[in-house]
């Protein structure tokens, strides 16, 4: 049986993924902040796949420590990684002149310093040859745009840390991805008056990550943007 682990994953992209992964009969190790919101997943998780094993870890992924912490706590589990997602990340909008104090520290934290961090400790540990790393990016990672200050900084970092993993892996055969999604209905849209249709849907994402997973070892989507049909909002 095959093992994933991912951050964020109790809302949006994250909570899709775990499911889809879970449908398909992966083991699923997950973190978020939240304590009753993950038991309450967890619960559900291991009633419907009782032949499986869940791991879900309350870690505030802005603290080095607790990052290292989910790390060992899957390896303890599970011993090896066969997909590893970074997705956390949050959104805070504001110019470079304008943000508040923090925003930056905050951004880089939970968007590229969590990825870097979880990685590193989880890289002995993913298997050669069939491991996969998929970090969730953004459009915003190649295309800056007003009022998007450091979340797109923490994108750009991001799509880079996915490039330098993609040179340095080469010879373990380890597979590295960076999706750019466009407009996803998440929390992140929260109070937009826009229409459902006009947004990529969480489960969208969650699919890709699953067909990208599934290709031949022979190949690699280094990059995949994606969009809502009717283009960026």
């Amino acid at each position: 049986m095959k093992n994933l682990i991912i951050t964020g994953g109790t809302r949006g992209i994250g909570l899709a993924t775990v499911k889809t992964f879970a449908s398909k009969g992966f083991n699923v190790a997950f973190c978020a902040r939240d304590k009753n919101t993950i038991e309450k997943l967890l619960n559900e998780l291991k009633a419907a796949y009782p032949q499986q094993t869940f791991l879900a870890i309350p870690t505030d992924l802005t603290i080095k420590q607790q990052v290292q912490e989910f790390a060992d706590a899957f390896v303890n589990q599970f011993a090896s990684v066969d997909l590893l997602v970074n997705n956390a990340g949050i959104f805070e909008p504001g110019g470079i002149s304008t943000e508040a104090e923090g925003v930056f520290e905050r951004q880089i934290a939970t968007n590229v310093s969590a990825a870097y961090y979880l990685t590193r400790a989880l890289l002995p540990h993913i298997k050669n040859n069939t491991g996969h790393i998929v970090n969730i990016c953004s459009t915003a990672s190649f295309t800056p745009y007003v009022n998007g200050g450091s979340y797109c900084i923490s994108k750009f970092a991001l799509l880079g840390l996915g490039k330098v993993l993609r040179e340095e892996l080469k010879p373990r055969g380890i597979r590295v991805t960076s999706i750019m999604p466009g407009a996803t209905l998440t929390d992140s849209w929260t109070g937009t008056d826009l229409p459902p249709s006009r947004f990529m849907q969480a489960n969208d994402v969650a699919q890709a990550i699953w067909d990208l997973n599934n290709l031949p070892a022979t190949s690699v989507i280094e990059e995949l943007v994606m969009r809502p049909m009717e283009g960026d909002i």
